[in-house]
């Protein structure tokens, strides 16, 4: 899959298996790929930035900071993780309900770590660029594509001189047990996005994108301008 024969393959055995398929060993102790994830998520994200810092050698800070959330998503990294196949070797007890969670992506994390661990940085490094960012990723479509909602909002209310806040609870979703994140987002305190996600940072997104999607910059004006009247008044 990427080219390589590894010197410790349990390593990138335990990168496969969720947290749902965990092993017991003798001492009680359960062990599964979400520390090799945590790993290889820094890992990834520091290769990326080199990436994005090559590759866009007159761009700003903003520009490259927006790229690389892009590129290191959840959903992104569960896309490439398909495309590369691994979704096939995944380890899950759970079914069709755990693999909408981005498990392909999360493995895709811990077997970046389990290769760190294994073959060191500067493989690593040469490995996701040269080998997957290359061949799998479209830098012109990501480019063009608008996905951190919340950056653009938190921008448009510094630029109007409105006050922004997320106020984001840790919940559970509506008709299910899973424990999630749920996220409203208040403009001069007034609510006017509501977003639910697995972690902080997607509920923030979500609730950004609820109200991107459904106001434009205008009606956006619109309202606060209404809002601030009668405040005023």
């Amino acid at each position: 899959m990427f080219g390589f024969i590894p010197h410790n393959i349990e390593l990138y055995k335990l990168a496969l298996i969720h947290k749902s398929a965990s092993l017991v060993l003798d001492d009680g102790r359960t062990i599964n790929n979400e520390r090799l994830e945590y790993l290889g998520d820094a890992v990834i994200e520091a290769v990326t930035s080199d990436y994005i810092f090559i590759e866009f050698p007159d761009r700003d800070e903003g520009f490259m900071t927006q790229l690389r959330s892009k590129i290191v998503s959840r959903q992104s990294l569960n896309a490439l993780a398909v495309e590369l196949g691994l979704d096939r070797q995944v380890i899950s007890n759970g079914g069709a309900a755990i693999a909408q969670k981005h498990i392909y992506g999360d493995a895709f994390e811990a077997m970046i770590g389990a290769i760190y661990l294994d073959q060191g940085y500067d493989f690593v490094n040469r490995l996701l660029i040269n080998k997957i960012f290359l061949r799998h990723l479209n830098l012109e479509r990501l480019t063009e594509s608008e996905t951190d909602f919340k950056s653009r909002l938190i921008e448009w209310c510094q630029k109007n001189h409105h006050r922004i806040a997320f106020r984001t609870e840790h919940g559970r979703e509506y008709a299910s047990n899973h424990p999630q994140f749920c996220c409203t987002v208040l403009i001069d305190g007034m609510e006017v996005g509501h977003g639910a996600g697995e972690s902080k940072k997607e509920a923030e997104q979500q609730a950004a994108f609820s109200v991107a999607h459904y106001m434009t910059d205008e009606q956006c004006a619109s309202l606060l301008d209404k809002m601030d009247r009668l405040t005023a008044t």
